[in-house]
């Protein structure tokens, strides 16, 4: 009898463990560096508060996050950025949607680092533009633990303006880092 109840036990876990596919974090780590050779000081934020979901079935994925809650090593900075630049009480929020492109790739079997493709639509400054960016997917024990991806957006064709004044210290292309640690979605 205890044979019996022990392999239903992993029949259900392996069932439970194969049913997975939306990964889910609240606390995904997303920064900006638009930092030039001839910037006095490094230009550069930090949010750790960005919301994603990914669905491991269809690669659709989504993050967002709050523009206020970037963090900057000078408070002055961090003025400026949601002030002059991104706005953010106009503008709140920057929010990503789209599809990882090779999620057949992506075995949540097997253990290990997947390099994936990326391709969506990013809102920020109330512009919308479509972005390709490559990415790596870390799967352990059956999820996806760890997403990161690095790509460049032109502060331009999101409408944000730099003024003459600091043209030369300030990066026309800033670099997007994403570092997402995902948990699996429980359903409710």
């Amino acid at each position: 009898m205890k044979k019996v109840l022990i392999l239903i036990a992993l029949i259900i876990s392996a069932a439970n463990t194969q049913a997975q596919t939306k990964f889910f974090t609240k606390a995904g780590k997303i920064t900006f560096d638009a930092t030039t050779p001839s910037s006095p000081d490094k230009i550069f934020g930090s949010n750790d508060k960005a919301t994603s979901v990914i669905d491991a079935s269809s690669g659709a994925m989504e993050f967002a996050l709050l523009m206020k809650a970037f963090s900057f090593d000078k408070a002055l900075m961090q003025e400026h950025f949601n002030e002059n630049y991104v706005e953010s009480d106009k503008y709140p929020k920057a929010v990503f949607k789209g599809n990882i492109t090779n999620m057949k790739d992506v075995d949540l079997k097997k253990d290990g680092t997947y390099t994936v493709k990326v391709k969506g639509n990013l809102t920020m400054h109330g512009v919308t533009k479509e972005v390709n960016a490559d990415g790596k997917l870390t799967v352990k024990g059956g999820a996806i633990v760890n997403g990161v991806s690095k790509f460049n957006v032109l502060l331009s064709d999101f409408n944000v303006a730099i003024p003459s004044l600091v043209k030369d210290k300030v990066a026309s292309e800033a670099k997007i880092t994403v570092d997402i640690n995902y948990d699996p979605l429980k359903a409710s």
